[in-house]
């Protein structure tokens, strides 16, 4: 293994935002990216930070992200949202991916989150193959529903 896996830092923030627009061109949806380096700075380093992030680091390079954060299930109590996990394309099939993955699910076990749940695109096979063989549940089931905030501005307009 010739990267490391660490928390990520404010310094960071720059090649984070990179592999996220990196992630928004795969999914197929470019323009969809609203954030800045200043959102994740004040976002992720601030007093109360809304997230948490590893990054895998090669030759002082970002190559890869789990950007992750807490949430509650009225059924599980304490758990843990992978928002994204990304490695640059380049780097892809090194162990990146899983290493970010370990580290997010190990975080989650020593810390006694109860549950880490995520979404993922039901195109990317690869991804899903993944997750089931290391024990994840696939909910196929499960439907994502999401509120913008053009709509959710519309639905307070209207109530």
């Amino acid at each position: 293994m010739d990267f490391i896996v660490r928390l990520g830092k404010e310094k960071d923030m720059q090649s984070v935002l990179n592999l996220i627009t990196e992630l928004a061109i795969f999914e197929k949806e470019p323009k969809a990216v609203e954030i800045t380096v200043e959102d994740l700075l004040r976002d992720g380093f601030s007093e109360n930070p809304q997230f948490k992030i590893f990054v895998a680091e090669q030759e002082n390079n970002i190559i890869g992200i789990a950007l992750f954060y807490e949430r509650y299930s009225t059924w599980k109590g304490k758990t843990i949202h992978l928002e994204d996990l990304i490695v640059t394309k380049e780097k892809q099939k090194i162990g990146a991916g899983k290493a970010l993955y370990t580290a997010v699910l190990k975080y989650a076990h020593d810390n006694n989150y109860n549950r880490v749940a995520w979404e993922v695109i039901d195109w990317n096979t690869n991804a899903v193959e993944f997750y089931k063989s290391t024990g994840a549940t696939y909910l196929n089931d499960w439907s994502v529903v999401q509120m913008n905030k053009e709509n959710l501005v519309k639905f307070i307009q209207n109530s």
